[in-house]
Parts: C-alpha cells; structure tokens; sequence
C-alpha cells in the first residue's frame, strides 16, 4: 500500500496506552508532571542566558540553543501523548504521523549534533585557550546552531519520505506512544532488508558521527588537561566537562540503544518504557545536570527566579 494508494486522512491507531480510567489519569498526571518540569527548566535556562550578560558566551549559547531545541522537541510528541492519555479513541492520520516522526527525529537529531557542537566549544577552550575569542565567535556559534537544526531536519525528512513510500500491510495499530522509527517499522510488508539499513545509515550519521566526534574531542580535552594543567586547573576543567559529559552520555546511550539495532530485537513494553526516558528523562534531566553541576549557571538562574518573584509581588 503507497501513498498512492492510500487515503491521507487514513488512521493509526496508538496501542500502547492503558485503557483502564485509573491508570490514564495516574498516567496523565505524571506525564503532565515530568513535562511541566521540562518546559520549566529549559525555560529558565533560555531566559538566564538571554537576560544575563556574563552568560553571553559561546558555552552558554549552546546551553541555551540546546534547551530551546529540546522545548520544541517535547512539543511534537508530549501533548498528544497527554491528548491520548485522556481520549478513548487513540487515533493519529497518516499525514500527521509522518510529520510528528519527522520534527521528532529532526529535532532529537539536531540535540546530538548541538551536544557535538558544544564538545567542539570545550576542545577549543581547554586545548586551545589563546585561540579561542578568535575561533568561536558568535557567528561560528550561530551557523553550527542552525546547521545542527537544518541537517537534523533533512536527515529526518529523507528517512520517513523513504519510510512512507514502503508498502505498509491493512494493520493499523502501533505497539507505541507516538509515532516513532521502530515500531512504525512492524507495518511494513516488506521483506528487504533495504528499509533496515537506511535507517541504520541514517541513524549513524545523527547518532554515532557525532558521538565519535565527541568522544574524540573529550580524548584531546583529557590529554591536555593532564599533560599541563595544576591541580586546581584539572579540577575546574573537568568540573566544566562533567556536566556535559554527563548528558552526552545519557542522549548518546538512549538513542544509540533504540536506533543502532536490527529491527528484529525490537521488544514493544522495553522499548516503549526507553522511550519515554529519551522523550521525557533526558529533557528533564539536563537542566538539572547543567544547574547543579555549573556554580555560576546556578546562581544566575537564582537571581533570575528571585526577579521575577519580586515584580510579580510588587
């Protein structure tokens, strides 16, 4: 069944919600929850690096790009998810399920090219520290921002234009909470391994290019740092390091374990609770890994809690 041969108002229809009243509502408050909490603490982020001028960095730039993509990127999928928790007929068209996988994958690509990106930004300012007003100005920061967002994207239009095209059997029902790579994988009829290997070669360009690029730029912080650093200098370098590490390490390992995989190990309720981690976990996490970990971040996002406090009282 192609496109051509199918309606574009015809429905999947989403299997993986719990039909009993109890547990949709349990489910609706703690997915109402955990995404209050995302949409409150990348907000934070984006308004102290905006409003504050110390934060006027290249690192806080990429800290700020990477909360507003990661805002966006819950958008696609969360508020339908909550929309689905409370309907009794949890339905998506065709159309709309393409376009929510596209911006889903789009943007949960640009995240791992961002974090690259922000690797990049610590290689410079650690092994290259004379350099580095020269190298990262901000229009090198604004271009690899949007290049991050813009190859997102095309890399995602491309997969689910090639997923879409692939006949697709009469079953309507997807074992998931969105429309997502694996599982929109079951539908298809047929038996090549050609629609497996694309998304395999897809997801290495969005997931493994940047995470080799990452690990190698960390490999050449490391060997700096202790090569010629105090004690004192190692600490805050890698003070500096952690938290990003910390995030990489948690977006690279979740993406990689769901994308990086033969379609046959797909399992429905593992893959169903790991994406919830990566949809909700990691957006929610990182604010939180950024905040508790960067004294200075911490303190602006105080002052900046406080001031709005103070001009609502007043």
């Amino acid at each position: 069944m192609r496109w051509e041969n199918r309606s574009v108002w015809m429905e999947l229809v989403f299997l993986a919600y719990p039909s009993r009243v109890g547990l949709r509502a349990l489910c609706f408050l703690g997915i109402s929850l955990v995404y209050s909490c995302v949409l409150v603490g990348n907000v934070l982020i984006v308004a102290s690096v905006q409003m504050e001028a110390r934060l006027h960095t290249p690192m806080y730039y990429f800290l700020g790009s990477l909360s507003g993509v990661e805002i966006c990127y819950t958008a696609v999928v969360v508020p339908h998810m909550l929309a689905c928790t409370l309907q009794s007929e949890k339905t998506i068209p065709l159309l709309g399920c393409a376009a929510q996988m596209a911006f889903f994958i789009g943007l949960g690509s640009a995240d791992c090219f961002l974090l690259a990106a922000m690797a990049y930004d610590r290689y410079v300012a650690i092994c290259h520290p004379l350099h580095y007003p020269l190298i990262m100005t901000f229009a090198l920061c604004a271009r690899l921002v949007v290049a991050s967002v813009l190859l997102g994207l095309l890399l995602a239009f491309q997969l689910v234009a090639f997923i879409f095209s692939l006949p697709f059997c009469r079953a309507r029902g997807i074992q998931h909470f969105f429309c997502d790579v694996p599982p929109l994988l079951r539908l298809v009829c047929a038996q090549s391994h050609v629609h497996e290997q694309s998304v395999l070669a897809a997801a290495t360009l969005a997931i493994a290019v940047p995470f080799f690029f990452v690990a190698a730029s960390y490999v050449s912080i490391a060997r700096a740092v202790l090569r010629g650093r105090s004690a004192a200098g190692r600490r805050r370098a890698f003070s500096t390091c952690s938290a990003h590490l910390a995030v990489v390490l948690l977006q690279y390992g979740c993406c990689a374990f769901m994308y990086l995989r033969p379609s046959s190990s797909y399992r429905p309720q593992r893959d169903q609770l790991l994406s919830l981690v990566y949809t909700l976990g990691t957006p929610v996490l990182n604010p939180l890994i950024y905040t508790l970990r960067n004294r200075e971040m911490k303190d602006v996002v105080g002052r900046v809690v406080s001031r709005n406090c103070l001009s609502q009282n007043s």
